[in-house]
């Protein structure tokens, strides 16, 4: 899928209202580097026009050699002889004023009937991985960590990242990361036959680190309106278009939370270190090994991990007979962060918390973790000596 590149998130936004549907925004040229270094696919990209022209030189000369299958189109605020001079230098294919958004999807247009002839028609479908964020438990962080292990395998714009909101009654995903969606999956309603990407396209909210949000319904009445075989639809449209589809789900067995499950790739669930919860995410882990969910991809993530509450990770792994893949510690940077709508991964990606998601999130990618950078201990952590800890 076509890719837009502009540091302002506006321009992006406005871009990507031409290009195909599933089409990806970033805000930067290296977030673009890391994007095509996954996708071989990719046939086109337009920059920007706030975009400095000696970048967008640059990377069309790099391009022209590595991936000479991928088209550029560069837009401009000033047609300039100079500038049309290196654009045709570099190997950039059309420049267009800004502003003109239909010569923009035109000459998308004209980049995708030059692959095809290059590549032919067919090639592999795409797929991608749902990973569902789950507790039986409501309080436990849930959201908090779907927002951020997203925004983490998103890696700010190098991972085509959606995010589902499937807590259908009382829905925080949008109001966590400060965002006031027009659509939300209230409006596919009735369509569990006649879904398709484009339709689908139009319902998501683009968050300004390169992530896609379908939102929940406003009003919780709606719930049961919202069948379980619209959840599928969307959920396996969805991975068409998108690398991950991470899915925050409702703290219960309902049936639309069970559809959502049965998608799933990768099982993420989340518990906190207190009797009750630890009892309910046992149950809920024989639930889902009777139901074969995710077997052998459950993951368990801790939340607010402190020793000083009597119950260490090794204690839970023994209650619940699973290894223990992320552990979270207590933090008010968490919390002042989820509520001025910076989440911790974006806002401080030195904390201790940021990177135990990222490295999740490496984890739940197939990749190897690298070293994550600290640059806060706060009271408590500094008292246990250790900042966090992921198993395998």
């Amino acid at each position: 899928m076509p890719a837009a590149v502009d540091p302002d998130n506006a321009i992006v936004t406005s871009l990507l209202t031409v290009l195909p549907s599933g089409a990806h925004g970033v805000d930067s040229t290296d977030r673009l580097v890391a994007w095509l270094a996954q996708h071989s696919e990719e046939y086109v990209v337009v920059l920007g026009p706030n975009l400095a022209l000696d970048d967008a030189v640059r990377l069309t000369e790099n391009l022209r050699t590595s991936r000479p299958t991928v088209s550029v189109v560069l837009v401009r605020h000033d047609l300039t002889t100079d500038v049309l001079t290196q654009a045709m230098k570099a190997g950039i294919r059309d420049v267009v004023p800004h502003g003109d958004l239909a010569s923009v999807g035109d000459a998308v247009s004209r980049a995708h009937q030059l692959y095809v002839a290059l590549r032919g028609p067919s090639g592999a479908v795409h797929l991608g991985k749902v990973v569902t964020v789950f507790s039986p438990k409501g309080g436990v962080g849930k959201t908090t960590m779907a927002v951020n292990l997203a925004l983490a395998l998103a890696d700010r714009g190098a991972r085509q990242v959606c995010l589902v909101d499937l807590d259908l009654a009382f829905g925080d995903v949008a109001i966590t990361m400060q965002l006031f969606p027009s659509h939300s999956i209230e409006h596919a309603i009735g369509s569990e036959d006649s879904l398709d990407t484009a339709l689908l396209d139009g319902l998501l909210t683009r968050h300004q680190d390169s992530l896609m949000v379908l939102a929940a319904p406003s009003h919780p009445d709606v719930r049961d309106r919202i069948t379980p075989a619209l959840i599928s639809r969307v959920l396996r449209t969805l991975r068409e278009s998108f690398d991950y589809v991470v899915v925050d789900t409702a703290p219960s067995f309902d049936e639309q939370t069970l559809t959502a499950l049965d998608e799933t790739d990768e099982c993420v669930i989340v518990a906190t270190l207190d009797v009750p919860t630890l009892k309910n995410v046992k149950v809920a882990l024989e639930t889902l090994e009777m139901l074969n969910i995710a077997r052998g991809h459950r993951h368990l993530l801790l939340n607010r991990a402190d020793d000083a509450v009597g119950i260490g990770a090794d204690k839970v792994e023994a209650i619940l007979g699973m290894a223990v893949a992320a552990q979270v510690a207590t933090s008010l940077e968490i919390a002042a962060a989820t509520n001025a709508g910076t989440p911790i991964v974006v806002g401080t990606p030195g904390h201790a918390a940021s990177g135990a998601i990222r490295v999740l999130a490496t984890q739940l990618a197939g990749e190897p973790a690298a070293p994550q950078p600290v640059d806060q201990v706060d009271g408590e952590q500094e008292k246990t000596g250790r900042r966090f800890r992921i198993r395998r």
